[in-house]
């Protein structure tokens, strides 16, 4: 492609694994997020307390936002984001967790969303 012809639209993909050395404390910050958002609904507000109570990953999720990431990078604006975390079992000696062995990565196990969107940023 020549520099007309080059898409303005960059995908990023960021894979993190975060131990969670003090879930009380990660709980706590998600329901102080929470507690400060004063647009959210009422019954929103009790099932993303409620959720991120019974799992420190849902805690974890409330707390990371893709916006934050990039909002303060010159020259770009998110145009989409989505973004999950799952409990894992981790064990970084395994060839499962080469974060750098995605060379041959074709795209062909990205998921879709609901709206089905690719969830990835774009």
């Amino acid at each position: 492609m020549s520099g007309d012809e080059t898409s303005r639209f960059v995908r990023l993909r960021v894979e993190m694994v975060v131990e969670v050395g003090d879930a009380e404390k990660l709980t706590g910050a998600a329901l102080g997020r929470i507690a400060e958002d004063e647009q959210m609904p009422g019954e929103e507000r009790a099932h993303a307390e409620s959720a991120v109570q019974e799992d420190v990953a849902e805690a974890l999720a409330y707390l990371v936002d893709p916006f934050d990431l990039v909002s303060q990078v010159p020259g770009t604006e998110l145009s989409q984001a989505s973004w999950s975390s799952e409990p894992v079992d981790y064990d970084p000696d395994t060839p499962d967790w080469d974060l750098d062995g995605d060379e041959d990565y074709d795209g062909a196990d990205d998921e879709d969303d609901e709206d089905g969107e690719d969830g990835d940023v774009r």
